[in-house]
């Protein structure tokens, strides 16, 4: 049996299954890509549902695992060379658990750079933009008078649906006839934006066909369906 214990995240959610997987994290546009990975996969994993609402993610045995605060953030009981491997940043992760599996991701050198750099577009561009209109529309930023930062995000995520409209033109997935980690990195935050953060119309949302026409796909998926709920309400 694995031996979590110099984890101290392990003692605040204990393990009941420390041979697999553990998943530290909340359903959020970040959080989903590694349930959803792990479920595509079919790895076993155990979710541990961090409450955000509560500040759980900046309580010091989180910490421990994600010195800055945020989920999600995973132990892998059988890492590199058999030994336990703590990871944080779920771009990191993602491609953490392609290429521990040789899945998802491809395999020519290339084309797995290829890949990497939209990951990396997703992390720098599209999660920041996207939360920002989230905020500025849905959450606390929508008391500020000054709509100038909320009409500046709108543009931004407005042009970065168009940079994911043009790649998709002629594709069936991100990368070609196969689903990648580059779809679930950016489904999630798709999704939010035009559902959750219900910003469709500032985005322009129905000038596209191919974002909506991939992210219909991608959601239609058993494993992303089953990605979306976990960790679930009820702590795991």
């Amino acid at each position: 049996m694995a031996d979590l214990s110099s984890f101290p995240i392990a003692a605040r959610w204990p393990a009941k299954r420390p041979d697999v997987i553990q998943l530290y994290s909340t359903p959020t546009p970040n959080g989903v890509k590694v349930s959803i990975a792990l479920e595509e996969l079919g790895l076993g994993y155990e979710p541990h549902r961090i409450d955000i609402g509560k500040n759980e993610s900046w309580e010091p045995a989180f910490l421990s695992l994600n010195p800055n605060g945020k989920i999600p953030a995973i132990i892998d009981p059988d890492g590199p060379g058999g030994k336990p491997l703590g990871l944080f940043e779920s771009g990191a992760i993602l491609i953490y658990l392609a290429e521990k599996t040789g899945k998802l991701i491809p395999i020519d050198p290339a084309r797995r750079y290829e890949a990497l750099e939209w990951v990396f577009f997703q992390m720098a561009s599209i999660g920041p933009m996207f939360g920002q209109v989230g905020f500025f529309h849905k959450f606390a930023g929508r008391e500020i008078e000054d709509k100038r930062p909320l009409e500046r995000y709108c543009k931004e995520s407005q042009r970065l649906l168009g940079v994911l409209e043009t790649r998709l033109t002629g594709r069936r997935w991100m990368m070609g006839d196969e689903f990648t980690i580059v779809d679930i990195a950016i489904l999630g935050w798709v999704r939010n934006l035009i559902g959750f953060y219900g910003a469709g119309d500032l985005v322009g949302w129905s000038a596209f066909e191919e974002v909506p026409r991939w992210l219909e796909m991608a959601l239609a998926r058993p494993a992303v369906q089953r990605g979306l709920t976990i960790p679930t309400t009820a702590a795991a």
